[in-house]
């Protein structure tokens, strides 16, 4: 079984849940499957395995990159695991700034004019945490190389970074799992 199978195999039975009553999902939608990606990548060899999955996936694309980060919650599990694997720095965009001390809006590694980062979410429906996020990180005059995911439950982002132009790599899709699209 190659990383990718793994990884896709570990999101499958540890992040997938399946629920008796619907649940209302960030993007509003309501679905009886819910994808707790925090939760299923809890212990640190299956957060290693999606990690190295995701950046492999980078890697065979020639994405090279500074910093992984992305939206707060979502996705800092995921940039602190891929910057340790792959020796890069991370970052979090908070979705406001902080109301005191430096009142950053992006914690962690500084990025701006001249930084390549990739932009990391946990799970993706409509994509619109992951995309306010990424307007955050544009407005530092940072280049976006590439956007990815563990899973994408949808068809929504992937059109909207299309027309951004932003490469888009999710490691698993709704159709991979067997789920229903939101």
């Amino acid at each position: 079984m190659n990383l990718k199978q793994q990884a896709s195999e570990i999101l499958l039975q540890k992040a997938v849940l399946r629920l008796d009553e619907p649940v209302q999902l960030a993007s509003g939608k309501m679905s009886d499957v819910f994808v707790d990606v925090k939760a299923g990548l809890a212990q640190a060899d299956d957060l290693n395995v999606v990690c190295r999955a995701l950046i492999e996936q980078l890697e065979q694309a020639d994405i090279a990159y500074d910093a992984v980060g992305g939206p707060t919650m979502g996705a800092d599990h995921l940039a602190v695991g891929m910057a340790l694997c792959a020796a890069s720095s991370w970052f979090f965009v908070r979705k406001e700034p902080k109301g005191r001390g430096t009142g950053r809006q992006i914690e962690g590694a500084s990025i701006g004019p001249g930084s390549k980062v990739v932009v990391v979410e946990d799970a993706v429906s409509t994509g619109g945490s992951m995309l306010t996020a990424i307007d955050v990180i544009s407005d530092t005059g940072a280049e976006i190389v590439a956007v990815t995911t563990p899973i994408d439950r949808g068809t929504t982002a992937s059109v909207e970074l299309k027309k951004r132009g932003l490469r888009y790599f999710p490691l698993a899709t709704y159709e991979d799992l067997g789920l229903q699209p939101v």
